[in-house]
């Protein structure tokens, strides 16, 4: 295959790693803080066993490597990667589950295929799916929005909570529930209709008790990035009109026992996932058509998984199994490009 270039001089490339990862981290800001403010300081938790394992499986992955620990370290390439990991995880998930997945992530998905830029699969996610297959019990468990725990929890009541491996159970049954997006999907299956699942208190909001705020905070987060031109619009647009669509079409005909398209695009992991998940450079397609294609195909397929599939939430699952795709979607696709328009 042959790539048509300009004659020099050429122009040097307007972001360097650890700038757009840098603007990732600050995109990402608002999220941490509003998950923060509806489920309580677990969020912190995860975030500094994430980070810190991450870290230091990276410099153990560099130095076995014989590659220098410093640059790689700096380019905040890991430091990204667990972050997107620690903000899926429940928030009250014990210590040992960012633990484990941290190294998941840096080690198995990513330095054994050759690190960074060699990597096939999105490493946040390939974590996240090994942890919710291995551990779905604690996978699954939420700590209830703060709206709907009247006397809140504490910051050492949290980090009791996530270092006791056998915490108290009255205290965690009464403070933990399901996603709206597990709860909507198991009572469907007990022959309820929408209308009766939502008059449970978790569903007292637009799609799910505080889902929604944090899906705006990182819908401003992912506005950020387009304004400054981090990302290309073709993958957000696409995840986002193809799971709109889809779950618009079955709402229409099945009103009664299908979900809303905009509980479907609030109510989980859809925003997160359209403007800083999928978006990987490095996993993600790389011409411009085919990048509005992977992102119709991962909402798709989200929207089939959190139907029909075992588990409530597809995000992960999604772009895992259209990462495969992507040499296929590029080879079609044509023109290459680097870059945005």
């Amino acid at each position: 295959m042959h790539f048509l270039t300009s004659n020099s001089p050429f122009i040097a490339p307007q972001n360097s790693i650890q700038k757009m990862m840098l603007w990732l981290l600050i995109a990402l800001t608002p999220g941490i803080f509003t998950m923060i403010w509806q489920f309580g300081y677990g969020v912190l938790f995860n975030i500094i066993i994430c980070v810190s394992s991450a870290i230091a499986a990276e410099a153990l992955m560099l130095y076995l490597r014989g590659r220098p620990i410093v640059p790689f370290i700096s380019d905040l390439s890991a430091v990204v990667t667990a972050l997107l990991l620690a903000l899926a995880l429940p928030t009250i998930a014990p210590w040992w589950i960012p633990f484990i997945g941290a190294f998941i992530a840096i080690v198995i998905a990513k330095h054994l295929y050759g690190g960074l830029g060699y990597n096939p699969f999105n490493p946040a996610m390939v974590a996240f799916a090994v942890l919710m297959i291995s551990f779905p019990k604690s996978m699954t468990v939420w700590i209830l929005p703060n709206a709907l725990l009247p006397n809140g929890l504490s910051f050492s009541d949290i980090f009791a909570i996530v270092l006791n491996t056998q915490p108290n159970n009255d205290l965690v049954d009464a403070i933990t529930a399901a996603t709206p997006l597990d709860e909507m999907k198991t009572q469907l299956g007990l022959n309820q209709t929408t209308e009766e699942i939502k008059s449970a208190s978790i569903f007292s909001s637009l799609a799910g008790q505080g889902w929604q705020w944090v899906s705006i905070a990182y819908l401003l987060g992912g506005t950020l990035l387009l304004f400054k031109k981090i990302i290309s619009w073709h993958i957000p647009v696409g995840l986002l009109s193809g799971l709109f669509v889809i779950s618009a079409l079955f709402y229409l005909f099945e009103p009664g026992i299908t979900p809303s398209p905009i509980f479907h695009l609030l109510g989980g992991g859809a925003i997160l996932g359209a403007f800083f998940i999928a978006t990987d450079p490095v996993t993600a397609a790389t011409t411009l058509k085919g990048r509005f294609i992977y992102g119709v195909l991962i909402g798709v397929l989200t929207y089939i998984i959190r139907t029909w599939g075992g588990f409530p939430e597809g995000i992960a699952f999604a772009v895992i199994l259209i990462n495969m795709a992507v040499p296929l979607i590029d080879h079609y696709t044509q023109t290459r490009v680097y870059g945005h328009k």
